[in-house]
């Protein structure tokens, strides 16, 4: 089998999995370092909800795409810096990485100006972990009323990327809960290592790139 059929096949297999696990599941194909061959191919075949790491090879790829394409979604998974703030409000529908006061007010001041409104996760730091992106979870409540109320941007939910030693079903586990304190619904939790505890553990967005595009 080529590499061409392979992750066709794996698309196929994999969002099959996802969809017996929640019918309701907004599956994300990451699509980093991927090429425009692939992505037209999945679009063909009826995927629409995408995911990319870094803004710069996003617009790259997929600027002409959305321009003819206005039912594709796309999700920025990445970090963010400030600088690159607004390409990315031009080019996703979705920021899962909304991790700093200073990006929340960006995004505040740049929505005041535009009919756009796109749609946020807050990035948890769920495993308290140094090296790790995501506000503490100490700070979470207070961060999410703070852009709610006094900077009237849409947090839908909550992302988390659990330590990768760690098993992720009690990393999950607390996001959900944290969720529902906060009064959230949505959930970005569960990459192409986990997605299944994620899913079985309240995930509703999944975000899956290696497991598709992988050769083995």
């Amino acid at each position: 089998m080529t590499d061409h059929c392979g992750y066709l096949y794996n698309f196929k297999k994999i969002k099959e999995e996802v969809i017996k696990l929640n019918n309701n599941i907004n599956f994300l194909v990451v699509t980093k370092n991927q090429p425009l061959s692939k992505i037209e191919e999945l679009i063909k075949l009826g995927q629409l909800k995408f995911a990319e790491n870094r803004v710069q090879e996003a617009k790259d790829k997929w600027q002409n795409i959305i321009a003819n394409n206005q039912k594709i979604e796309l999700h920025l998974i990445g970090k963010l810096q400030s600088n690159k703030s607004n390409d990315a409000f031009n080019l996703f529908s979705y920021i899962h990485t909304l991790d700093n006061d200073k990006l929340a007010r960006i995004f505040s001041k740049i929505e005041s100006h535009s009919e756009k409104k796109i749609k946020y996760f807050i990035q948890v730091n769920i495993g308290n972990e140094l090296q790790k992106n995501g506000i503490a979870i100490s700070e979470l409540n207070e961060f999410t009323k703070y852009c709610k109320n006094d900077l009237k941007i849409n947090i839908i939910g909550l992302m988390c990327i659990p330590p990768i030693n760690d098993n992720p079903s009690a990393h999950f586990k607390k996001l959900f809960n944290l969720a529902k304190e906060n009064k959230l619904t949505q959930l970005s939790m569960g990459m192409s290592n986990d997605y299944t505890s994620a899913i079985e553990n309240g995930s509703t967005y999944v975000r899956i790139g290696s497991k598709i595009f992988s050769e083995n």
